[in-house]
């Protein structure tokens, strides 16, 4: 079953110290003042932030869910993921991947195990 945006927003809120705010008049979820998701409503998709190597983990896994950002925002591990392509458990581990990255190290190491279920 595909996932909706109200599943992002849900997902991403479980994640420690994780706010939800808006970047260019969409909803983002930021831990430690930083973006790691911003929410295409409309467009059924969230970008998450990811390494260059996570990126090319996933694109490899789900090569048709997944996309880089076009431009150098791509290229720096920015990645489109489409909602109505992937199943709930694809999303949980992307916002979990890319929190991870973004959140500051000592929050991360305090959550190490931390897994991602609803």
């Amino acid at each position: 079953m595909s996932c909706l945006p109200e599943d992002v927003r849900a997902l991403a809120l479980m994640l420690p110290e994780t706010v939800e705010g808006a970047h260019q008049g969409h909803p983002d979820y930021r831990v430690g003042g930083r973006i790691f998701a911003t929410l295409w409503t409309n467009e059924a998709r969230v970008v998450v932030r990811l390494t260059p190597e996570a990126q090319a983990s996933w694109l490899d896994a789900e090569p048709a869910a997944f996309e880089p950002v076009p431009g150098a925002w791509g290229a720096r591990g920015w990645t489109s993921l489409e909602l109505d392509l992937v199943e709930e458990e694809t999303l949980r581990g992307a916002l979990l991947t890319a929190w991870r990255i973004v959140a500051p190290p000592g929050l991360v190491a305090r959550y190490e195990g931390l897994a991602l279920d609803p």
